[in-house]
């Protein structure tokens, strides 16, 4: 199977198995593999499988694919280790997933020491087991265990089952399964729990040596438990420096083993979890079949318990993960303002949803003291805790630069400056600032990089404030200056502002809200600019019928009032 490896990017080292015909590459949530960087197109390329072959093609983005470092124009055939550009992301075209080899990982409290799982020689996996079961069918016999020690393992078994029974998590369950099988296995020097990781690649989490005896670095042997987990069989193998099936295996020898059982952890529902392994240098009390079969008994029930810890492991997780995204989306709702302003002649409306908890869209409002309205709406690139916590800094920011430079345009030169210097890892911001002076009736809007706002004037085309006089989003290029955008609004006139989750809303066929869906209902008469705010709002939602949100949607509508409001004078 082959796969696609980033290299360079937000992500570097993340990989995407290329499991399908075809498979997109973009910026929008439904590809198959997801780049977040604006400059990226939301369908930018796909990897097309074809009679055994894989080929890239550019789905007419804006600025290109490359391999090589050369733009591609047609469909363009892939070969091992080709490098595959898009903007500043960059991918290596690998026919067979990579494997870690000689990993070191953490391991359990059982030991001191670190767990190395090496590759050892690929001949070798062909070779025959001395001894192996079929863990799907259930036990198969073997020499049977009588006397005193019989007892023993039947009593440590129960042991087990019960201790299994009353653990709930990993830590718990884990060196319950190990402390069973020294009480079974008293030849054993050392067990094993290896598990597979999110990334599908194995790794040691828990181990325990005879008499607590530590050591700097335990090798494991990644053949064995790939052959485990692979053919679903626990296997022995009486003296592994002698066995056949290992004798090219030079870090085998060195292991100093002279005997090994492993046994694949299979849940009910045929998921193979990982393996136990037990290993002994007591050449004098080699584990034998009966052994073997004890051990994938147990491999049975742990693999239960196993899954279970970990579905309780991961609720527990989630549940704290939920509250604290809830906490953060407490504090973010404390950055947004609570309630509208109310100069005189003018009517406010506001609606903001993050896709998820938090997002990195935002709104705000400035009152000056001669009665100016100042009001902010912005887009961090980029979802979640980072684009929420740089949002919640330019809120501040913003305020700040307001109250003291007062000019938006030097609001925006300072911001951007300060954002250049900081080098956010790609990321930027788009930012539209509009003064709204009610005694003037004169609106003041400097842009970076956003949506224009849209003024509609009754019988008349609608305006997007500022288009042409819009810069550079901020963070992008240091030096850059901005320029202001001035008009007049009339009684009846509406202002509206938003961010692309509106422009941008998908329904279940794929397609955008798109501007001329938002200009025509922007255009409709409205009473006032809650009726104007939210039949838009309505409308989007109805377009997107059962489509979840996929990005942060944020609206601001204010409207001059079509006659003067004038404030109740008491008779005298």
């Amino acid at each position: 199977m082959a796969i696609l490896k980033e290299i360079e990017g937000p992500e570097p080292g993340r990989q995407f198995r290329l499991d399908k015909p075809r498979m997109v590459l973009g910026r929008h949530p439904d590809c198959d593999i997801i780049v977040e960087v604006d400059a990226v197109s939301r369908y930018h390329a796909q990897i097309l499988l074809a009679q055994g072959a894989f080929f890239l093609e550019d789905l007419n983005s804006r600025n290109g694919t490359f391999v090589n470092d050369r733009l591609i124009r047609d469909r363009h055939p892939l070969q091992e280790n080709d490098r595959i550009r898009v903007c500043d992301v960059s991918f290596a075209f690998l026919p067979e997933p990579t494997e870690r080899i000689g990993r070191r990982s953490p391991i359990g409290t059982g030991t001191a020491g670190s767990v190395v799982l090496v590759d050892d020689d690929p001949s070798s996996r062909s070779s025959t087991i001395m001894s192996k079961l079929d863990v799907t069918v259930g036990p198969q016999g073997g020499t049977g265990i009588s006397g005193q020690r019989a007892e023993l393992t039947l009593a440590a078994l129960l042991e087990i089952s019960r201790s299994l029974g009353r653990a709930i998590s990993m830590d718990e369950v884990l060196p319950q399964v190990l402390d069973g099988l020294f009480k079974i296995f008293r030849q054993a020097d050392r067990g094993l729990i290896i598990l597979r990781d999110e990334s599908g690649d194995v790794a040691p989490r828990w181990t325990k040596t005879r008499d607590g005896r530590d050591e700097e670095t335990i090798s494991i042997s990644r053949t064995i438990v790939r052959q485990a987990m692979q053919s679903r069989e626990a296997f022995l193998s009486a003296d592994t420096s002698s066995d056949e099936r290992f004798n090219t295996s030079q870090s085998i020898a060195n292991f100093r083993i002279r005997s090994v059982m492993c046994a694949p952890l299979i849940t009910s529902d045929g998921e193979v979890l990982g393996v136990l392994q037990l290993d002994t240098q007591d050449q004098g009390q080699r584990f034998q079949l009966a052994d073997l079969e004890i051990l994938a008994s147990v491999a049975s029930q742990a693999a239960t318990g196993i899954h279970n810890a970990q579905l309780h492991d991961r609720a527990m997780q989630q549940e704290a993960l939920q509250q604290e995204l809830k906490i953060a989306e407490e504090v973010q709702r404390s950055f947004l303002p609570q309630s509208v302003p109310r100069p005189l002649g003018y009517e406010f409306f506001d609606f903001y949803r993050p896709a998820n908890q938090i997002g990195g869209d935002y709104f705000d409002y400035l009152q000056f003291p001669d009665g100016r309205v100042a009001v902010i709406i912005a887009d961090v690139v980029g979802h979640g805790v980072a684009a929420a916590l740089l949002m919640a800094r330019l809120s501040s920011e913003s305020r700040f630069y307001l109250a003291t430079e007062g000019e938006p345009a030097h609001v925006l030169t300072r911001l951007n400056a300060r954002l250049c210097g900081e080098q956010l890892d790609g990321r930027f911001v788009t930012l539209v600032i509009v003064i709204l002076d009610p005694h003037q009736h004169a609106l003041t809007v400097v842009n970076a990089g956003h949506m224009a706002p849209i003024l509609c004037r009754r019988e008349q085309p609608l305006l997007e404030i500022g288009r042409e006089e819009a810069g550079l989003p901020l963070g992008i290029v240091e030096d850059f200056g901005y320029a202001a955008a001035r008009c007049s609004l009339e009684p009846g006139d509406s202002v509206v502002l938003f961010t692309d989750g509106i422009s941008e809303a998908m329904n279940v066929q794929g397609e955008l809200y798109g501007m001329g869906r938002l200009r025509t209902q922007v255009a409709r008469s409205a009473t006032n600019a809650e009726a104007l705010g939210e039949s838009l709002i309505d409308n989007v939602q109805q377009f997107m019928g059962e489509h979840p949100q996929t990005d942060d949607m944020c609206l601001v509508c204010f409207r001059r009032t079509p006659t003067e409001i004038l404030p109740m004078v008491p008779n005298a």
